[in-house]
């Protein structure tokens, strides 16, 4: 369950919330099964908080900074994710149903069991990302193809 300081100081803006993690560097934001839908979080510092089974369906979190996220379950249906940091991050069985990733950095990520229709993948870094037992993942917007060293390219 999110931790209601940490939902309390989301909602004051993203602002704000950067500057706590600015001046809170060793708390890791629990934020899991907060409903956050329609939220507005471009440039948020979300690295390493704890989003498992959150719902973030049509959220803005453009350029957000989530490396290492806890995303596990979450629902991100709709949501812009156009150039966020996801490198590292965990994104099992997330359902990404209609999200944009144009631009976003997957390297490294966890998205297996993702559902990834219909999801925006175009400029998308997907290196050495885990992309096991995908779900719904075969109506893509964008191609997904082998690319050097068996690493994923996404044009």
């Amino acid at each position: 369950m999110a931790n209601k300081k940490h939902v309390a100081w989301l909602k004051q803006g993203v602002e704000a919330w950067n500057q706590w993690r600015r001046e809170n560097p060793k708390i890791r934001p629990d934020l899991s099964r907060a409903v956050l839908i329609r939220a507005t979080l471009s440039g948020a510092d979300l690295r390493r908080t704890n989003l498992i089974d959150a719902d973030l369906s049509y959220a803005d979190l453009c350029g957000a900074q989530m490396m290492g996220a806890k995303l596990r379950e979450a629902t991100l249906r709709g949501a812009e994710l156009r150039k966020a940091d996801l490198r590292r991050a965990d994104l099992r069985q997330a359902d990404l149903f209609g999200a944009n990733l144009s631009g976003a950095d997957l390297s490294q990520a966890s998205l297996s069991g993702a559902d990834l229709d219909c999801v925006n993948l175009r400029g998308t870094g997907l290196n050495a990302a885990v992309l096991s037992r995908l779900a719904h993942s075969h109506n893509w917007g964008a191609a997904v193809r082998p690319g050097v060293s068996g690493a994923l390219t996404v044009p």
